[in-house]
Parts: C-alpha cells; sequence; structure tokens
C-alpha cells in the first residue's frame, strides 16, 4: 500500500523539534525523500527496557517523537528487549546490572507496551520481542558477530572506560549487549532507531552491525534526558523525583508545579504538544518577565494532566490544588486508617511511622524539624507531643500527604 506523507520540510520540521542530535542528517533528508517518492513508510525503532515497567515523564521524550513518526505516516516499531533484559544493560552502570528472568521482561514489557499507547497511536505500531531472533543464534552465529566489533572500540564507551580505569569488573556478557541491540537493528532493517542521550554509543553501534550485514545503516536521533521535579538529577522513581502517566491527575498537576521555573521550558518543548507559535510566546513571556512563571507553569500542568486523562480532569485537578493550597482547604477524599492505642493517645512520632506517612522515625523526626507536619490545621513543633485520638484526626505531612487517623 502506497501512503501519501507530508512535504519533506514539514516532516523535518517535526522530526528536528527537541533532539540532541541526528547522525547523521543527510541521511535522514535521503531517506525522507526517498520515502515520499516510494510511498513507503520508514521503520522507526525504539528498544523498550523490560526491567523499567512503569512510565514517567522521562520515558515520554523518547516515546512522543516515536509518536510523531507515527503522525507522518510512519511504521513505529518497539522491541521489547526481552532477551537482552537477561542481561541488563550497562548504560551509565558503575557495576553489572542484575539479570531478569524471561517471565520478568514479558510481564514487563507488556505493562510498558500498556503505557506506551497512552502516547502512541494503536495504528502503524508493532510490538516485537527480540527473544524471536536472539534466542535462534548459535554459539557460532554469536561467535560470527563478536567478530564484527574490537575490544578496542567496546572501551571507548563511557561507562565501559571509566569502569575499566577504575578496576571494576566488566564481565564479557556485558560486552554483548551493544551487538545485541544491534541486531534488533539488522532484523527489522531499521531505518531510524531513538534514544536517549545515554544511549548514543549502543544506536551507533547499530549502524556499524548493520554495514556488516550489507545494509543501509539506521539513522539515529538522540533525545536529550528531562531532569527531574528537582531540576537536578534524571527523572527516575529511584530518586522520587519523576510524575509517572500513569498517576492521578491531582498528582500530575501538583508534582509538574512544582519543578523550577528554569525548567519550564523544557518540559513544554519535551513533555506537551504546543506548537511553534506556542513555544516562541513561552519562551518571550519566560524572558521578558511579562508573566508570572507560576501562570505558565499552571498551563504546563493543565496540559500535560490533559494529555494522560482528560480537560476535565485537568480542571479539578486545578480546582482542587486550589483549595487545598491557595485556600487551604481539605482535599475532597482523604484516606483513612485505624491504628491501636494503649490510652487513646499516640506519640506523633509513632503515629506517622505507623501510619506510613513517613518510612522512618528518623525522617518523622526530620519533617517535624522542619514543620511540615500539622494536626487538624496544627502545625507540630513538638517531637515528643501526644495525639489524642478519641475523635478522629486529619494529619497532613508535607504538601500533598493527607491522612484521616482514628483509633481502633
Amino acid at each position: 500500500m502506497v501512503t501519501a506523507f507530508p512535504p519533506l520540510n514539514e516532516q523535518l520540521d517535526l522530526i528536528r523539534r527537541g533532539t540532541a542530535e541526528i547522525i547523521p542528517e543527510d541521511y535522514l533528508v535521503r531517506k525522507v525523500e526517498k520515502s515520499i517518492k516510494t510511498g513507503t513508510p520508514l521503520n522507526v525503532k525504539l528498544g523498550c527496557d523490560p526491567s523499567k515497567p512503569d512510565l514517567h515523564l522521562g520515558h515520554s521524550v523518547v516515546l512522543r517523537k516515536l509518536r510523531q513518526f507515527q503522525d507522518l505516516g510512519h511504521q513505529a516499531i518497539l522491541i521489547v528487549g526481552d532477551f537482552t533484559g537477561m542481561i541488563g544493560d550497562p548504560s551509565g552502570r558503575s557495576k553489572t546490572r542484575p539479570p531478569l528472568t524471561l517471565e520478568e521482561t514479558r510481564k514487563n514489557g507488556q505493562s510498558y507496551f500498556e503505557q506506551a499507547t497512552k502516547i502512541l497511536s494503536t495504528k502503524k505500531i508493532q510490538m516485537l520481542y527480540n527473544s524471536e531472533w536472539l534466542g535462534k543464534m548459535a554459539f557460532a552465529d554469536v561467535i560470527l558477530l563478536g567478530s564484527k566489533y574490537t575490544i578496542a572500540r567496546m572501551l571507548e564507551r563511557d561507562d565501559f572506560e571509566h569502569r575499566y580505569k577504575a578496576g571494576e569488573p566488566i564481565s564479557i556478557h556485558e560486552l554483548l549487549y551493544p551487538l545485541a541491540q544491534a541486531m534488533d537493528s539488522v532484523a527489522i532493517q531499521a531505518d531510524i532507531e531513538l534514544g536517549g542521550t545515554d544511549q548514543k554509543f549502543n544506536l551507533l553501534v547499530g549502524r556499524d552491525i548493520q554495514r556488516e550485514y550489507s545494509m543501509e545503516p539506521q539513522v539515529i536521533i538522540t533525545m536529550p534526558i528531562l531532569p527531574g521535579t528537582d531540576g537536578v538529577e534524571k527523572m527516575s522513581k529511584s530518586m522520587d523525583n519523576y510524575i509517572g502517566i500513569n498517576e492521578s491527575p491531582k498528582q500530575i498537576f501538583g508534582k509538574t508545579l512544582s519543578i523550577p521555573d528554569k525548567l519550564i521550558y523544557d518540559y513544554f518543548v519535551l513533555a506537551t504538544d504546543a506548537s511553534s507559535t506556542a513555544l516562541e510566546e513561552i519562551k518571550r513571556q519566560l524572558k521578558s518577565g511579562s508573566t508570572n512563571p507560576r501562570d505558565i507553569k499552571r498551563r504546563l500542568a493543565r496540559e500535560i494532566v490533559t494529555q494522560y486523562h482528560d480537560e476535565a480532569a485537568a480542571i479539578a485537578a486545578e480546582q482542587e490544588f486550589d483549595r487545598i493550597f491557595v485556600k487551604k482547604d481539605l482535599p475532597d477524599e482523604i484516606p483513612e486508617v485505624s491504628i491501636s492505642t494503649d490510652n487513646g493517645a499516640i506519640g506523633i512520632v509513632k503515629l506517622l511511622t505507623e501510619t506510613k506517612l513517613v518510612s522512618s522515625n528518623g525522617e518523622a523526626r526530620r519533617m517535624i524539624e522542619q514543620g511540615g507536619v500539622t494536626v487538624d490545621g496544627e502545625r507540630i513543633v513538638d517531637q515528643d507531643r501526644k495525639i489524642d485520638l478519641s475523635r478522629s484526626v486529619v494529619v497532613k505531612v508535607g504538601k500533598r500527604k493527607f491522612l484521616r487517623v482514628h483509633r481502633a
């Protein structure tokens, strides 16, 4: 079936948006021109890490770029690394990564796909498991593949180089990971492969190995790494600086408002569908100071909530945020828990830990010291304070944790 594509310049404008690098860009132009001329969609590849089934806005950056290719009429191909997941991608690692079982990678891959299709169209998409071809390779095939790349070139990769110089162990199977990922590109005859900037080495290996198998090498497009809500570290669940795409509207809205002002524009570029005209206006407003950054950030939060829920949910989330944090009202729904006490009262530190509002006694004391704990609207400053549970009380920790507590 012949596909009608948008004009070359229109495609290139959208493809270039927000990218870190396109290598090589002249190849991209040639591939898009050929696609338009023949009416044949490009195969655009994105590898899925099956060790991270819960997606956040950091993951959405490359997924959104893949969606743009879909919107231009090209074929999106998600490669779930169920086989390579048993190796573990060593990118950015200072030590060997624990491997997963095949069952774990399959389960996580399905979860990834279900969440990814909140961003991707279910049309013009294929999801493949790389065990389909890697699992069939004989040992002789692996030896042949290994002969096509040198140890010297492999050690040019930053994380391997640093670990080697530091005397940290590098297992042989880790050296196979970039080659295995490259074979994915060979198997599907990828025209373009997407990834974060931390994947650049692996993607370049894919170009080299495709040449070795007499294929036209893929174009690689790397996307910036989205900083987390702290504005410092890469967004990740382990750093607790993430905005999950499966989170509730109020969580997404509140977390988005917590990002530093310096990230507002980058979040609009990488995490929304704001038009080029809108982006220029946002940049102008931020630079001139004509609009309070808080108001621009509210617009950002509404757009992100709308993308993963809907406009009504975004409006409701903003109204609830104002009710709780601007007007100082309580949320409409507060979880309830009952706890046992000896005499109807309980120490505030014990209350916080037993209800799991905090993870440890140390965190409880730290939150109290910082003024982050209130009971029925009263700020608690005494770490030895006893809380009377003869009636239910509303406990608030930080900005967003509310719990109604009563005696069991």
